[in-house]
């Protein structure tokens, strides 16, 4: 449900200036008097291609954006260095000694009475600084759930210097979002989400918040990307803006030229912890939504098809003979999960929902979470050359148990069992269980290790097709080279899982 705030859009307005009353002075050689020209026409200069002024729109939107201040329940920790945790040399410095007034202002244990270690009290100490904004006149503020998470006490602090107390609403580690509420009799200025399917690359964005605990700042720059997967989470979907964004500029907004909110910052990438222009700011279009089920319910209600999934790069789909590059590829069904009970199974492609069609795996996230608990669904599979319907009914992601599965890593077979593969570059043997492939030795200057395969890995399938012995192995890549195409896809199981790989194989 989108947020309805009624506020004021700005307009930027551009203007141009001319230089006027150019003159050049000539000297004529050898003559005494000079003569001046004056240009009677201005230098012209077209007002769409002038940089914009920010000035009206910094005005308008300020005073809706704060500054989060978070505390914690934090215990006092003895340090066994003397002079240091127990107070030993520093309480004999003078008073007026700034050793002394260091350790006094930040509370260092062995002063003003405070017990050292397990028997201090806790007591809410500063954790955090961060950005927010207000989005409704009654005092809702929306930042990032790593501002606030594991904080116990919550302030924000306007930009008048007005300070005031606020309570945790609700917030979602999935998307980094968060909710505050302050009570408060007034109105408050505030601020609308952007319709973001509108956001450009090369729009500008100015953003407001408070960098370093140093209050309300303001740089600008553009849209730099969109649809950036940062690898922080399966909805990754940021904006990436070029304005300068640096610690505590989390949870505060990116705004368009209109004063509306186009993002919240919520990352950065740096080496050296500063700004390099590459920040990263979550879309109004998730925001607006998380935001108005934090505040109706306090959490986020998510769908769960419950299998684990790998994206479809073109090997894969050469390798399964997919006319492009499209969907999530079913790594496997956890167990009881609404996936299995339908009948998805592992290396199926999942193509479409309901009509429409899967970009990759993270859309598959996205949708399937979108959706919502007890929703029924249709998906389209590819399985085995053929496009197959599979009708589920979704879980509640809340109730899911995300145990991963480990594999177990086995005992390396004995050489007389082993059995080469030179066209992969693999050694391999039967399985103890009489499931798959063991393997026993990777070609290190092999594709097979280049993409990751190690020994005591097995492979559970070939193209989809269980094997048992080496025999199985052979008869299935002739068949691959038959069809002509160069890869096979190998379902690998391990320590860190199962996981489809494509590899090269040879025609001859």
């Amino acid at each position: 449900m989108r947020i309805n705030t009624n506020s004021t859009r700005l307009k930027t307005i551009l203007k141009s200036s001319a230089a006027a009353g150019l003159a050049t002075v000539m000297v004529y050689g050898g003559a005494t008097g000079y003569v001046a020209q004056a240009f009677a026409d201005p230098v012209k200069v077209d007002a769409a291609a002038a940089a914009p002024g920010f000035a009206d729109v910094v005005t308008a939107v300020s005073p809706a954006v704060v500054s989060v201040r978070v505390k914690g329940e934090m215990k006092q920790v003895s340090d066994s260095m003397p002079g240091f945790g127990s107070g030993q040399g520093f309480g004999d410095l003078p008073e007026n000694h700034p050793l002394r007034r260091f350790f006094d202002q930040f509370g260092g244990p062995g002063f003003k009475g405070i017990p050292d270690g397990e028997n201090a009290p806790q007591h809410a100490r500063p954790m955090s600084q961060g950005s927010g904004f207000f989005i409704s006149k009654d005092g809702y503020v929306v930042t990032n759930n790593h501002v606030v998470d594991n904080g116990t006490e919550f302030s924000v602090l306007l930009d008048d210097g007005t300070e005031l107390e606020a309570t945790l609403v609700g917030k979602d580690s999935r998307t980094d979002l968060a909710v505050l509420k302050v009570d408060a009799k007034r109105d408050f200025t505030y601020v609308d989400f952007a319709d973001d399917k509108k956001a450009r690359v090369g729009d500008w964005v100015v953003a407001v918040g408070n960098p370093f605990g140093l209050g309300g700042s303001v740089t600008a720059g553009i849209v730099s990307a969109l649809g950036r997967d940062i690898g922080s989470g399966p909805y990754d979907d940021y904006i990436q803006i070029d304005a300068a964004v640096n610690r505590g500029n989390s949870g505060g907004p990116a705004f368009n030229l209109d004063g509306e909110v186009v993002g919240i910052n919520t990352a950065i990438f740096s080496p050296s912890g500063g700004n390099v222009g590459i920040a990263f700011a979550i879309p109004a279009y998730v925001a607006q939504d998380v935001v108005q089920d934090l505040i109706d319910d306090g959490e986020i209600e998510r769908g769960w098809l419950g299998v684990q999934i790998q994206p479809v790069d073109a090997e894969i789909a050469e390798s399964l003979g997919l006319e492009k590059q499209q969907g999530a590829l079913v790594v496997e069904p956890q167990e009881g999960s609404p996936g299995a009970k339908a009948g998805i199974e592992a290396g199926d492609v999942i193509l479409s929902m309901n009509g429409e069609p899967i970009e990759d795996a993270r859309d598959l996230s996205v949708k399937v979470a979108s959706a919502g608990p007890s929703k029924e669904v249709e998906l389209s599979v590819w399985r085995k050359g053929e496009t197959k319907s599979i009708d589920v009914t979704l879980g509640d992601l809340a109730n899911a148990d995300g145990k991963a599965q480990e594999g177990q890593k086995e005992k390396a077979p004995t050489p007389s069992s082993q059995d080469a593969l030179p066209s992969l570059g693999l050694t391999v043997a039967p399985a103890q269980d009489g499931k798959g492939l063991l393997i026993a030795k990777v070609d290190p200057e092999s594709e097979a290790a280049a993409r990751g395969i190690s020994e005591g890995e097995r492979i559970a399938s070939i193209n989809n097709n269980e094997v048992a012995d080496v025999d199985d192995a052979k008869d299935i890549l002739a068949d691959v080279r038959k069809s002509d195409r160069s890869h096979a896809l190998f379902q690998i199981e391990g320590e860190r899982g199962s996981r489809f790989i494509a590899l090269p194989i040879q025609q001859s």
